[in-house]
């Protein structure tokens, strides 16, 4: 009994327990949190009026945080990364055909990559997007850093 904290009760049962809490009423929602500031109805109302619009329903033209989603990439956004695709595959392809013409291909990969990262530093992020991951400076100096030792491997093969 010493080892007992006081409110513990006693070897009699629920003689010392405390009594059960009773609510005075059903429990009430919290509000929102201090600073919150809500997004105004009509502006809740005009993503649902564009998604009937376009077909879909109000709640798939909201994302998790309830803004609409954003717009379709252009066709003219994976035009960079098309070209940096394709000039891989291309390498790759031209490797492949032998050694005679692995020195070829695997530069052709090298020029791709660091088409890659030209692409990246001088277009604007809407137009590279689809070669980013990050931010632009790592992004570049991936590629560069890529581009640069598979030309280099380039150089040293026969």
């Amino acid at each position: 009994m010493a080892n007992r904290p006081a409110n513990a009760g006693s070897d009699r049962g629920l003689a010392g327990a405390p009594p059960p809490v009773h609510h005075q009423g059903p429990p009430r929602r919290p509000g929102p949190p201090p600073g919150h500031r809500a997004r105004p109805r009509d502006a809740r109302a005009a993503t649902d009026a564009r998604a009937a619009t376009d077909g879909r329903d109000a709640k798939s033209a909201r994302d998790a945080s309830g803004e609409p989603n954003a717009p379709a990439r252009s066709p003219l956004a994976w035009l960079p990364y098309l070209i940096v695709l394709g000039g891989v595959a291309v390498g790759l392809f031209v490797t492949w055909q032998g050694a005679k013409y692995a020195g070829l291909g695997t530069s052709l990969v090298g020029g791709a990559l660091l088409a890659a990262a030209a692409a990246r530093l001088l277009l604007p992020p809407r137009y590279a997007e689809l070669l980013s991951s990050r931010w632009k400076a790592s992004d570049v100096v991936a590629f560069a850093v890529l581009g640069a030792g598979v030309l280099a491997i380039a150089l040293v093969l026969p």
